[in-house]
């Protein structure tokens, strides 16, 4: 328990203000953190919290995303909590497991909230996903390893995912949202 509870909550405060259209989401999230039931396993099937990666590229204009293998559409990388309440940690770890990259770096801000259902799957019945997405910026080297838990991975132009009318809706938003942000000029440290 690297992170304690507060953080989360205030993190999901503050990001349900600073997205004032995204403040009920928001408080969907606080609310699960009060939940008896551990939130952060994924054995708890009335929904638990997992973690993602928005991966961008040292020119940020690209990210990194998967073609999900369970899922069978593209989506930024991530994954389960399994009992880590650092779901910042979570996002920056799924992000090297799953794509092989060294030398990345994740922001601590929340940079995205999205909840969705996730199917049945293997006998594992359908449940929410509470998903938790934070910033994570490419290293020196963006040659990724696909892994086992992708068919495929690739750098995407964040430019056209915003207008991809076929992407899935959180991306758009995420896309979207990346481009209204005010970026430095320079190189991050």
């Amino acid at each position: 328990m690297s992170l304690p509870i507060g953080g989360l909550a205030a993190a999901f405060d503050h990001y349900g203000r600073h997205w004032p259209d995204q403040a009920s989401v928001a408080a969907d999230f606080h609310a699960l953190l009060d939940d008896p039931a551990d939130p952060f396993v994924r054995d708890r099937l009335d929904g638990h919290f997992t973690a993602s990666a928005w991966l961008v590229d040292r020119t940020r204009t690209r990210v990194l995303l998967t073609h999900h293998r369970k899922l069978g559409i593209w989506v930024q990388l991530g994954g389960h909590a399994d009992g880590d309440r650092d779901l910042c940690a979570v996002a920056l770890r799924e992000a090297e497991e799953e794509s092989g990259l060294v030398g990345l770096r994740v922001e601590p801000e929340v940079f995205d909230l999205d909840r969705h259902w996730i199917p049945e799957h293997k006998g594992v019945r359908g449940h929410w996903h509470y998903d938790v997405r934070y910033v994570v910026h490419a290293g020196e080297c963006e040659d990724f390893v696909v892994s086992a838990e992708s068919h495929a991975l690739a750098w995407r132009e964040i430019s056209a995912i915003a207008e991809d009318a076929d992407a899935d809706d959180s991306l758009r938003r995420m896309a979207r949202r990346w481009r209204s942000l005010p970026r430095v000029s320079e190189e991050p440290a």
